[in-house]
């Protein structure tokens, strides 16, 4: 795949093509993460989160016959300070899982993150492979960890109108 600056737009070598998220993507964005919050595999998030995170997100789409953008793919940086910014909500459209499009999102975050010149991502997953093969790693070289404390459980419930949205 083609090396390319992750802020400006242009075809990836796969026809795959990345730009900066606008909150016009929200409701895709939304649409594309939703199997992933059924699965408990992300954090569900409303519209007006998602459209928040657009300010330091990226989407990947392929264009379609008709011309029209085909979502596959985002990931959002949220920045903390400049000591810390958080990777979030890396979703992938299954039909392109493994064909570089999560690392290429990873890669468009890290490099916003590194323009803003922040010192520490932070990412919590559940594909920590994915993301020790994009240079994230347990523990930062000073032997510092991330702790958490949970305070409420997650819900454990799907909400009815989550429900109906998956059935379309």
């Amino acid at each position: 795949m083609s090396k390319r600056d992750p802020e400006s737009p242009g075809k990836q070598d796969t026809g795959i093509q990345l730009r900066q998220a606008q909150p016009v993507d929200a409701e895709a964005i939304h649409a594309l993460m939703r199997p992933y919050v059924m699965q408990r595999l992300l954090l569900a998030r409303t519209e007006a989160e998602i459209i928040e995170l657009t300010r330091h997100g990226f989407v990947a789409f392929q264009e379609t016959e008709d011309q029209t953008e085909e979502l596959i793919g985002f990931s959002a940086i949220e920045i903390y300070g400049p000591k810390l910014a958080e990777l979030q909500c890396l979703a992938v459209d299954t039909a392109f899982q493994g064909s570089g499009v999560g690392r290429q999102l990873v890669d468009a975050c890290v490099e916003r993150a590194r323009k803003l010149n922040v010192m520490e991502i932070l990412a919590i997953s559940s594909s920590e492979g994915f993301l020790q093969s994009c240079g994230f790693d347990y523990s930062l070289p000073d032997q510092k960890k991330a702790l958490f404390c949970q305070l409420r459980p997650r819900p454990t419930e799907i909400s009815e109108a989550e429900r109906d949205e998956s059935e379309k």
